[in-house]
């Protein structure tokens, strides 16, 4: 990990952004428990980095990291047993983790659900996944649509997106700042 010299090691670092850091022997030993995984590996192969028997029922997946073909993160058991969310099938299909499966694997577009025409999670059991291949037009519409539903609550919290940062490095470092 490359950090900048001024930035404290982690965990700490998180500690005032309310975040506690657990460090873990194991990758199995970090999946217990959780409820949101997020995978997002730079490497350009196959780098399978969760097994079926690491995510139990009722876990959601932001598969984000699937980005060409031939890679993916995810063991083709874990797709089976999820209901799938996508921003644009033709191009997940050919880079993102539904890859692995057949062509005519169902999946549901991400837009359907969030105007109500298709359901989301159905029940607190059922493993979701959003597979995700980084289609610009989605990202921004549910940032949108977040943004929507969350402006009048205690979850908003305005932040400036232009980063203009002293070290390119230490982007965490410039947010903390921020908050004075």
């Amino acid at each position: 990990m490359t950090r900048a010299p001024s930035a404290p090691p982690p965990p700490q670092r998180w500690r005032p952004a309310g975040l506690d850091v657990v460090s873990c022997r194991s990758a199995e030993a970090a999946m217990e428990g959780v409820q949101i995984i997020t995978t997002c590996t730079a490497d350009k192969q196959n780098a399978r980095i969760l097994t079926d028997n690491m995510v139990g029922a009722g876990v959601h997946i932001n598969a984000i990291g699937g980005d060409c073909p031939g890679k993916t993160e995810l063991a083709p058991e874990i797709l089976l047993r999820s209901s799938i969310f996508v921003a644009y099938p033709p191009q997940t299909r050919i880079e993102g983790e539904i890859q692995q499966l057949d062509a005519d694997h169902p999946v549901t577009e991400l837009w359907q659900t969030m105007r109500g025409e298709a359901p989301g999670r159905q029940s607190a059991e059922e493993i979701t996944l959003f597979d995700s291949v980084g289609f610009a037009i989605e990202d921004f519409s549910a940032l949108r649509y977040i943004h929507g539903r969350i402006r009048d609550t205690d979850f908003y919290q305005p932040l400036d997106l232009l980063a203009d940062p002293d070290d390119p490095r230490d982007l965490f470092g410039m947010l903390m700042r921020a908050d004075g």
